[in-house]
């Protein structure tokens, strides 16, 4: 563990420290240019590899549910973006394809990455497209040696694709394994947090804007997006703005989990989702540094401009609803962002556009019946009624009517003081230099007065 920047360096080919350029700063969009590839040299790598053009849906009966259930009577046209269209069936290839041709390039004879979920699928499938060997770390049991269906579903991908997969129960031991497994085999870090990761997702963002103007003409009002380690909102973002739409409003959404620790072996089983939610979401957010690279690219406060929340029980009622009612059987990441999408759209005029920028395959123990019954299985309640009851391990409420569906806004100011907070405990000597405080704007979206309150508070002062 001592030695996980060397590690990184030889695995990822990318040296961070000539990114540091402060106390708390670094050279973020430098890191990002570094990648080498631009976005269309990107569009390419993926087009090759059978990524990216997935259709743009719109859900019409949704909209018009949501339109029926409104206080207005009004909800703007909902759109998603078919991600289960990739080769593996996320928008994760797009994260693995930049990845692992970086590593076919530079001759590495295989690829590696720690994952619970569909990333791990995605890097197999596209090290099998480029010729290279591939193992997946995979965090999948409790204490017991019990996962969940969603979790093993993933794992049953990544071995059909042929990748050597270790499954580790939940813990530290999961970083201290994949670390190994660099060091030992010498293959490439394909990081969900590296820039290349992040880089690929960017094609997502500006394909939802060249598509919404070519058949709409106009861009949307908003796009949400699955929040959880912040690759997605940050590349989708990055993609948004590369295509000119400076004025679209980027949602992230996360199934609300709070008082579940997504480390904690009691808790892991007691959570019916795997990703996108707060214990995700909200760790990453404000401290994003957290991650397998010593830098992550995924930066969400820098892009975000409302995050929100809702119920697991609203997540399944949706993933049930969309195909029961359109006729796609999805989820459950992509709808979460739905389901918030559902309520967000209510707030608009009937001529504006919201998208959800993703969807996900399901398959058998990712569908909403065998997670609800393990849930059942270790002892929580499901039932149906109002979801604003759910307490987050004790019970899943699917809500009897659509009237009840919602979102909770999440306090922005709060966790961009969490976030500054957190970086400060790096200084030791009360004082930050003036590249510090601009980056600590580009981080957090803050207003200069803002920030000077927060250093105030904790007695930092500017050199």
């Amino acid at each position: 563990m001592a030695r996980k920047n060397e590690i990184m360096l030889k695995s990822v080919g990318l040296d961070y420290d000539k990114y540091e350029n402060g106390k708390l700063s670094f050279d973020y969009e430098k890191l990002m240019k570094d990648v080498g590839y631009s976005l269309e040299e990107i569009e390419n790598i993926q087009k090759e590899a059978g990524v990216g053009n997935t259709p743009l849906l719109e859900l019409r009966n949704i909209t018009k549910l949501a339109r029926k259930v409104s206080k207005t009577g009004k909800a703007a046209r909902i759109f998603v973006k078919d991600e289960s269209c990739n080769p593996s069936g996320s928008f994760k290839d797009r994260r693995a394809s930049v990845s692992v041709y970086d590593a076919m390039k530079r001759g590495y004879k295989g690829v590696a990455a720690a994952t619970s979920g569909n990333y791990g699928a995605a890097v197999a499938s596209q090290a099998n497209i480029r010729g290279l060997r591939c193992i997946i770390a995979n965090e999948c049991y409790d204490s017991s040696k019990i996962g969940q269906p969603e979790i093993l579903e993933k794992g049953r991908k990544c071995e059909g694709y042929g990748s050597e997969v270790l499954r580790l129960t939940v813990g530290p031991e999961l970083f201290y394994t994949f670390l190994k497994i660099l060091e030992d085999t010498g293959y490439y870090n394909a990081s969900l947090y590296s820039t290349y990761g992040v880089a690929g997702i960017e094609t997502l963002g500006s394909e939802i804007i060249n598509e919404c103007r070519e058949r709409l003409g106009k861009d949307p009002s908003a796009v949400i997006v699955t929040h959880a380690g912040g690759g997605n909102a940050t590349g989708t973002a990055r993609g948004i703005i590369k295509a000119g739409a400076k004025d679209v409003k980027i949602v992230g959404a996360s199934v609300d989990l709070s008082g579940l620790h997504m480390a904690s072996d009691i808790d892991f089983n007691k959570k019916s989702f795997t990703t996108g939610h707060t214990g995700f979401g909200i760790p990453f957010m404000t401290n994003p540094d957290r991650s397998d690279v010593p830098r992550s690219a995924a930066r969400p406060l820098r892009y975000l401009d409302r995050y929100v929340t809702i119920s697991q029980g609203e997540v399944f009622w949706m993933t049930e609803l969309v195909a029961q009612i359109e006729g796609l059987e999805r989820g459950p990441a992509g709808n979460t962002s739905l389901a918030a999408a559902f309520v967000i759209a209510q707030e608009y005029d009937d001529d504006e556009i919201i998208v959800v920028q993703e969807t996900e395959y399901t398959g058998a123990g990712k569908h909403l019946i065998p997670q609800l019954n393990f849930a059942k299985e270790n002892g929580i309640e499901v039932f149906v009624g109002n979801p604003k009851n759910q307490i987050p391990g004790k019970n899943i409420i699917l809500p009897s009517n659509p009237k009840l569906v919602s979102v909770k806004e999440m306090d922005m100011s709060a966790l961009r003081n969490s976030y500054v907070k957190n970086v400060l405990k790096k200084v030791d000597d009360n004082k930050i230099y003036k590249i510090d405080f601009d980056f600590l704007l580009d981080e957090t979206k803050m207003s200069r007065e803002e920030l000077m309150e927060i250093l105030n508070e904790n007695n930092i002062e500017i050199e």
